[in-house]
């Protein structure tokens, strides 16, 4: 094994994939989530992908005391990966305390019980959420952050001053910062995917309940947008594409590739896709027609960005390899998927 890794948050979306990802590179994976927004069968998708059950701590990360005590049952950690947080833009802007002490707490904990344990690699998932409305696109590390329009954006933005503070301060640690973009699809196997409890957020889960009659129509948020078509653009990325780059990151701190304490880097494809691209790349790739209507704009949505991912290309060697609609396929099997099991 080349070192044990916690997967705070590793039941959810990304978090699964990346922990398949982990395992199949030949890390020891401990995986802690409340389960606030996945549930334990994840645990029987990884295994049967990868063959191997990850050890998993049903806890919440905002409470130290169930944190130091996992720290101390496993003993040997050697990095952490962060997807632990509340992360849906509409609901923050409702919800704002809730986000501000869940998304910040869970990351002081962390940080503070990191030198304590000598772990020495952190690789954070934040967010292309925290260059707010861009002045040009693509866009690329080195732009300016700019006043969140949510308070989830608001919390990636704050994540980030602390680890660079707590790094500034002489904590013995490297921490890479993954500015990622808006992640959709599922694993090719379909034993692994974006399934919500509840109603969906975001906008790829809500399509294909929708297409498979669960939801009655899907709304989109705005046609009077200032782009080709009147939808918001976005970069649109495979899961397993955005979990490969977690496994680069982590390896890059841990074998000590690089003298700098603290990186950032832009996981993206580099193209930007309308919601209506989406739509039309859904519908082409399966053959389903999916009833939509516009509505009004949604508060916290910008209008377009989509990433530069060139310093990720080239330093990390990673790169974005999916095609938009072998994705979309993939998110559609995951839902076909969870029908012949009788969930959805």
């Amino acid at each position: 094994m080349k070192g044990k890794i916690l997967v705070a948050g590793g039941m959810g979306f990304i978090g699964s994939h990346t922990t398949v990802e982990l395992i199949n590179a030949g890390y020891d994976v401990v995986i802690v989530d409340n389960l606030s927004n996945s549930n334990a069968d994840v645990l029987d998708g990884i295994e049967r992908i990868t063959g191997v059950r990850p050890a998993f701590y049903k806890a919440d990360c905002t409470d130290m005391a169930a944190m130091r005590a996992l720290f101390t049952a496993e003993k040997g950690i050697s990095g952490i990966i962060d997807f632990a947080a509340s992360k849906a833009v509409g609901e923050s802007m409702q919800k704002p305390i809730m986000y501000y002490r869940n998304n910040l707490n869970i990351l002081l904990n962390l940080l503070e019980l990191m030198p304590e344990f000598g772990v020495k690699g952190f690789v954070f998932s934040s967010s292309c959420t925290v260059y707010g409305e861009p002045d040009h696109n693509p866009i690329t590390e080195d732009a300016p952050t700019k006043k969140a329009t949510s308070p989830y954006g608001a919390t990636k933005q704050v994540s980030e001053d602390i680890i660079a503070d707590v790094i500034r301060s002489g904590s013995p640690i490297k921490a890479i910062l993954l500015r990622y973009f808006n992640p959709i699809g599922a694993h090719p196997s379909a034993e692994i995917g974006e399934l919500p409890n509840g109603v969906p957020a975001n906008l790829v889960p809500y399509l294909t309940q929708t297409a498979i009659g669960v939801r009655k129509e899907l709304s989109v948020f705005g046609n009077d947008y200032p782009t080709p078509d009147g939808t918001c653009i976005r970069d649109f990325i495979n899961v397993v594409d955005l979990a490969k780059a977690h496994v680069v990151a982590l390896a890059r701190m841990l074998e000590d590739k690089s003298d700098e304490a603290l990186e950032v880097f832009n996981i993206g494809t580099g193209d930007g896709v309308s919601v209506q691209q989406l739509l039309d790349a859904f519908e082409r790739a399966t053959g389903v027609k999916v009833p939509y209507k516009y509505v009004d704009r949604r508060p916290g949505d910008i209008i377009q960005i989509w990433a530069d991912p060139k310093r990720a290309n080239e330093v990390l060697g990673w790169k974005a390899e999916a095609t938009l609609d072998e994705t979309m396929l993939s998110a559609w099997k995951w839902q076909l998927k969870l029908r012949e099991r009788g969930i959805m």
